[in-house]
This record gives structure tokens, sequence and C-alpha cells, in this order.
């Protein structure tokens, strides 16, 4: 788990090793336990790194072959690089380190551009053929590490981060009407390869681009989520589900032991991560798990310790209950912008932030539980697409933040995308072969696009913010895939009263965790003070978009924000997200990285 910054000319020039170094050094925090650089000619690469595979000197990146004329930075963790080097030693390659990096290196001399199909794991990549002069970027399949990229004069860089990138110079800055399109109507989440600005684009998951000496390239998209089931599925009973399901998912789990530190957990409280540490804890290890709570408002709890503490006292784990006073808040929002690759509005942000701290100075590698409640439909907006007709419609009604008419009248007219291009990428995604029913369909494209960069982003950004690894189970390929083939009724079957989500996943959860973590409503990551914007932080957010730089920037209408401030907390998106919150989030973005670079 590290962090990579990358400059390939295409003109003949020297590769700008001082844009390189610049751009590495933002990515400090990704990895501090060591540093370095390489050039030669047209290509300069930077790399911090996190020693979590092989902490010896035997894995620093750059890492070079000259025998096999690569080189490679990497930023991610390969679960099965054991099992591939026992194969590529067998194919005649030999090895000097343990880790995973150099696998990754010989696997692409052994399989080409096919070497992604071999790995299991989180991973994005830049290698760098010497000889042809070839440059190969990677991305796993669920985009659960970060690879951006620009196009600068007579060139490309690359990076493991936006702000990276424009500490390099030389990228536009100008805002993409699209993406802000998207930006407010998912609240927050900007689907690769747009980003925030004109000037940067991020390579999509599960893609492999091939970028030839005179700039030219190509993608492979090399893996697909698809709902069609296999001949057997229809002859499963629950019973089998479930059993598959746990099965998946302790693999999952097992897998994402692999390291050369101890590997802790961080436990919500929820059925996601108690199933997690239920897990961890079969292997017989001195299993650290970590809480995170705020002080309650009204009666409204601020934490849900009661609940992460019954499985940790369920399990023996070495608990850390970390309590956070929302008063510390104000002054801590700021550094957790900056942790920020792209704006996010998630109140989750800076209690991930704040609790990546305080786990960073036990632990160097976490699981965590993101990704459930997409792959085996934990969200409300779900039972209701069972019986859609209209499946875009009725997806876009539950889950996009407000209309195109809305839209229109907060944006200036600079700024506009005239069509509605969030529905129509909605209906475009929707109508992908591999899911035929509207509730698959709203399940491929949360779990495919809106995870990536929402929760995903969100847990990489503010872990790596502290040189902490946080690894995602239940984003396992294979779990993944598993899950898609599971019929919806059975995933969004109701349970004890409540409405439907994760039926099968709870069921599998009953052989591990307690009833009472299971049986119980459903929580959330609650941050009290971000979701009720008053005094201080109502002060803070109207600074953001009232301040010269918003004026200057002119993203938003005066009469149209000036009507949301005076009544923040009637001004909510349909999940409950303030429109406020959100505007003012995009704005202190923007001014933390791009207007200071």
């Amino acid at each position: 788990m590290c962090g990579f910054a990358a400059e390939i000319r295409f003109d003949g020039q020297s590769a700008n090793v001082d844009a390189v170094s610049r751009m590495a050094e933002v990515l400090s925090p990704r990895g501090p336990d060591g540093d370095g650089l390489f050039t030669q000619g047209r290509i300069a690469v930077g790399h911090r790194r996190l020693r979590v595979m092989d902490r010896t000197e035997h894995s620093q990146q750059p890492m070079l072959d000259p025998q096999l004329g690569l080189g490679i930075v990497f930023n991610g963790a390969i679960y099965n690089h054991p099992e591939l080097r026992a194969e590529l030693k067998a194919h005649g390659y030999s090895f000097y380190s343990e880790g995973d990096t150099e696998v990754i290196l010989k696997a692409y001399h052994r399989w080409g551009i096919d070497c992604v199909d071999h790995f299991h794991g989180m991973f994005a990549f830049v290698i760098w053929e010497r000889d042809s002069g070839r440059v190969v970027l990677g991305r796993d399949r669920l985009g659960i590490k970060p690879l951006y990229t620009a196009g600068i004069k007579g060139g490309l860089r690359v990076a493991s981060t936006l702000p990276a990138l424009l500490a390099g110079g030389g990228i536009g800055r100008e805002i993409d009407p699209v993406a802000l399109h998207h930006y407010l109507h998912f609240h927050a989440v900007v689907p690769a390869p747009h980003t925030i600005l004109k000037g940067a684009r991020k390579l999509p998951p599960a893609t492999v681009r091939v970028i030839e000496p005179n700039g030219d390239s190509r993608d492979r998209h090399y893996w697909h989520l698809d709902f069609t089931p296999q001949p057997d599925d229809a002859r499963r009973s629950e019973g089998e589900w479930v059993e598959a399901v746990l099965s998946a998912t302790r693999t999952a789990v097992h897998r994402r032991l692999v390291a050369d530190e101890p590997v802790g957990a961080l436990l919500s409280g929820g059925v996601d991560s108690s199933l997690i540490v239920g897990l961890m804890a079969e292997q017989g290890a001195n299993l650290k798990t970590y809480s995170i709570g705020f002080e309650d408002v009204g009666a409204e709890k601020g934490n849900e310790f009661e609940y992460s503490d019954c499985v940790a006292q369920h399990f023996a784990t070495d608990h850390h209950q970390i309590r956070i006073d929302s008063t510390n808040l104000l002054g801590r929002l700021p550094e957790a912008i900056t942790a920020m690759s792209e704006p996010m509005v998630s109140h989750d942000c800076v209690a991930f932030y704040l609790l990546s701290e305080a786990v960073s100075k036990h632990s160097k590698v976490v699981q965590s539980g993101q990704g459930a409640d997409e792959v085996f439909g934990g969200y409300h907006w779900y039972p209701p697409m069972l019986a859609s007709a209209d499946g875009p419609a009725d997806y876009a009604r539950g889950f996009c933040d407000r209309s195109h008419a809305d839209y229109l009248a907060l944006v200036r007219e600079t700024h506009q995308s005239a069509e509605d291009v969030s529905r129509a990428f909605i209906a475009r995604h929707f109508a992908a072969p591999g899911a035929t029913r509207p509730v698959d369909q709203a399940l491929r494209i949360d779990t495919t696009i809106m995870l990536v960069d929402d929760p995903v982003k969100r847990v990489d950004n503010m872990t790596m913010a502290f040189g902490l690894e946080a690894r995602v189970p239940f984003l396992d390929h294979e779990l993944v895939e598993l899950a898609a083939r599971i019929p919806a009724e059975l995933k969004l079957a109701p349970q004890l009263g409540e409405a439907g989500g994760k039926y099968v996943l709870k069921e599998a959860a009953r052989k591990v965790i307690p009833a009472k973590v299971i049986d119980r409503p459903k929580g959330y990551f609650p941050v009290p003070a971000l979701k009720y914007l008053r005094g201080d932080f109502l002060d803070l957010t109207r600074g953001w978009l009232t301040n010269d730089a918003a004026r200057q920037r002119g993203l938003f209408n005066d009469a149209a924000v000036q009507f949301l401030l005076k009544d923040p907390e009637a001004h909510l998106t349909p999940l409950r997200g303030s429109k406020v919150w959100q505007l003012a989030l995009l704005e202190a973005w923007l001014q933390t990285h791009v207007d200071r670079h």
C-alpha cells in the first residue's frame, strides 16, 4: 500500500523530475516508510512506500528488473502473491524479494496485460518496458486503489491522487460541467473517467491501458459483473446459498490476512464488520479491533458501542473504544478535506479520518466492512426495484439528490450541462448487458460505480492519510460475482418485520456472530455535528460559500445559495443529506487543493 507519481513524455524531451518529486511529496502520508525516484530519459517515476508485504529493502520501489527490461511502481496488495510466485518459479522465474511487487513484474513478463486476470487483490500500477518504450497502467476490478491521469503538453502525468497531480503543475483547473452535474446528483460521486476538473481523469476500474511511445493508447476492460445465473443456480436452496456466502466470505477474509504485519479490524458494531471480526477470530490471532463514537445529540445516539463491545467481548479481541468530542471536529475538518483526493460529502469522512489517526498508532493494516450494502442489497431503495416497470426512473427517484430543473436553478449558466447527463448515465448503465431486472441493474450500478467513488474512496483516502492500509473483504471479486448470481428476492427478503436487505448475508452471519448484532435496526456512522449544521459549523460552511474565492469562481447562483443558507436543515436530499453541506464541501475542497496550487 503506497502512493506513486510519474511523467511520461511523447515528444522526445526528458521527463520533468522536479514535477514528479513535488507530486511524490504530496503522497508522503500514503507511504511513510520509504521513498524512491527513478528517471531515464522520457520517463520519471516517484514512489512512497508503506511496508506491509516484505518489509526489507528488497521490495523498495521504483522496482527495476534489468534482466527482464521492466520497471514498476505499485499501490495496493496482491493477496495471492505467494501462490503466483510458486507458479512463476515453475516457469523458470527467480525472485530476489518476498513481496507482491516483484510478482506483478514477473507476471506481466509471463502473461502481458492478461496478468491482471491472475491477481486477487486491490491494485494500481505503472509498468514500463525499457526496450520498447511502452507504458502500461492497471487498476483493480472494483477500483479499490486509485489512479489519476492528466495530459500535459508533450506528455502524460500519473498519480495516486488528484492533489498530487495538481502539485506537479501544468494541469488545467477548469471545472468539468459533466462532473459537476454528477457531483450534484450522485451525492458527490463522479464516475470515471471524469473528475471535477477538466484537466484530470481517472483510469476506470478493471482497466488496463497500454500507452505507446508516441502517446497512442488502447484500453482493455478486463472484468464485468454479470448477474446472469449459472445453470445450477436455480436448483440451489436457501440454505445452500447461505453456506456458499459464508464460505466465500471466509475465503475473502482469510486472503486479506496475508501480510508481514498483524492485521486488525475496524468494528462499527454492524453485521458486516462484526462478521469480518468473527471470521478473523477463527484464525486464533490476538486480534486488535477498533470502534469510534461521538457524544449523543438529544435523543440521537452518537455511537454504537453497545454492539461493538458485544462482538469484542464475544471473540475476546484486544478492543480499542475511541471516543471523539464533537467540539474538536471543527478544528480537524480542514485536515480531513486536505486528505480528500476528490470532494466527498459523506459525514463519514471526518469520522474515518479521526478513526484512522487513532488506529494507526496501534496497527498498520486493518480489514473493514465497506461494500456489503451494495453487494448484498442493504439499502432501502432496492426492495421497491423488485416491482419496477421503469428501472432508471425509479432508481433516479430514490437515489438522485435533485431534479435537473433544480440543478439548472442552482448552477450558473457558465458551468451548466444543458442535458440531464446524470439520468442519461443511469439509463445507459441500466441498459448494459449482464443484468436484465431493474433490481439487479440497480445493484450493479451501485457496486461498480457508486461504491467506487464514495465509500471505497473514502476509506482509501482517510486511512492512507495516516499510512494505514484498509482491506475490504466484501469486495473480493469472487464474492461479488457469487452475490450477483443470488436471486434478488433472497438478498432482499424481510427479516423480523424490517424492510428487506442483506437477508442471505445475515443468515450466514448467524452461524458466526451473536444474534443481538444481527437483529437490530440498521446503523450508520453518526457524526451529529455535521448532520445538523448549526453554530460554528454553519458559520464555517457559510464562509466557504460566500467568500471571495467562491464569488470569483461563480459556480452557483447567489440567490439559490442564500435561500439554502436561510434554513439548512430544511433542505435535504432524498437520502437525507444536507444540500448546503454538499455545496460548501465542494468549495472547501477547491479552495484547499485547486486555488493553492
